[in-house]
């Protein structure tokens, strides 16, 4: 996996592009979104093997997680917001996207066992042939050390920097 700063990042990153309005709690839970797929290695302590659909990068990975946990974060957190307003669906596909850049940097790492990105439809996980982006290890112990150091610089390069880039660009536009 790569490592909640990664994915926190990348969901400020998909927030510049979004016209809407930007509070505290928009950014808050579109980090949350982000990281959120990875409540799944909870599993680990409780027994549940990776490959399972419950396990670490499975359901909780998906498309249709994303879909859902969208839909449960502007309901729940943005109740005043009908469903039928443009602003609604702005919200939701704003949630979605920050919870669906999870699964893809985590396609985008050099170990587990693939992406489930298409479950419950089809339990199978995946990688992308271009994988430059260590993994993260599992527990925050681990990653203070050599390996963590490792995931942080591969991160800056493949992540930080592009993101960066990317909020410069949607701050320019949206200037003019």
């Amino acid at each position: 996996m790569a490592s909640a700063f990664a994915h926190a990042i990348a969901a400020v990153a998909v927030g510049k592009a979004f016209s809407l309005k930007n509070s505290w709690k928009f950014w808050l839970l579109g980090m949350l979104c982000a990281i959120a797929p990875d409540f799944d290695a909870i599993g680990f302590k409780m027994g549940v093997a990776y490959e399972n659909f419950w396990g670490h990068r499975g359901f909780t990975h998906s498309f249709v997680f994303a879909a859902l946990l969208a839909i449960l974060v502007v309901m729940v957190f943005y109740r005043s917001v009908a469903a039928s307003k443009k602003h609604f669906w702005l919200l939701w596909l704003y949630f979605f996207v920050c919870t669906a850049t999870h699964p893809i940097l985590d396609a985008m790492t050099t170990g587990g066992l693939g992406v489930a990105f298409f479950s419950p439809f089809d339990n199978a996980r995946y990688f992308f042939p271009w994988r430059p982006i260590q993994v993260s290890p599992i527990g925050i112990a681990e990653f203070f050390g050599e390996k963590g150091l490792r995931v942080i610089k591969s991160e800056l390069v493949w992540v930080f920097a592009p993101s960066l880039v990317f909020i410069a660009i949607m701050y320019l536009l949206k200037r003019k």
